[in-house]
């Protein structure tokens, strides 16, 4: 295991993880919040997965996989790795069976653990859609705070926008 808390841990991607990430990523209900716009073969996540060179200093993110106990529950991507101005964005996903269960909160705190102590970032930075009131309230109860608005910043339909907020995370040295 990479990082381990008290129910949950993340670690690096494996093989075996190609089927469920095949799943999630094809997944037409998530693709607004993953910016994905077209379908990903079973061919290229299996791919993806054995190649995945998990330096963030080579790759600028870092994928990792949430698990608890002996089943993967989500993912956790750092993406825009910045070690010039010490920062990096997050974003995380729970399958719905294991929302509301804790286990996000504490990925997000044992990822700000890694991001501040080992990384030795100033900040972590998200982007959430402002009609996505839990993920709101999850980044905002881990220690995020609002600090803008992207207004008409997701396009959701033919003339259709909606708003994004920018949450940040700052590393006080504690």
């Amino acid at each position: 295991m990479f990082l381990k808390g008290n129910t949950i841990s993340l670690r690096a991607l494996e093989p075996g993880d190609a089927n469920l990430l095949y799943e999630w990523e094809n997944d037409r209900e998530l693709w607004p919040v993953s910016f994905t716009l077209v379908p990903f073969s079973r061919f290229i996540l299996e791919e993806f997965v054995q190649s995945a060179y998990n330096d963030i200093y080579t790759n600028k993110q870092l994928r990792l996989m949430v698990q608890k106990e002996n089943d993967a529950v989500g993912i956790i991507d750092l993406f825009e790795f910045d070690p010039q101005h010490a920062r990096c964005g997050v974003g995380i996903f729970i399958h719905e069976n294991h929302r509301l269960s804790g286990c996000a909160a504490e990925c997000i705190e044992l990822i700000k653990d890694y991001c501040f102590n080992t990384l030795l970032l100033k900040q972590v930075f998200a982007h959430v859609n402002a009609l996505n009131l839990p993920s709101l309230a999850l980044f905002e109860k881990t220690g995020f705070e609002k600090t803008g608005l992207k207004k008409a910043w997701h396009k959701t339909g033919l003339n259709s926008y909606e708003d994004v907020w920018f949450l940040q995370c700052f590393n006080t040295g504690d």
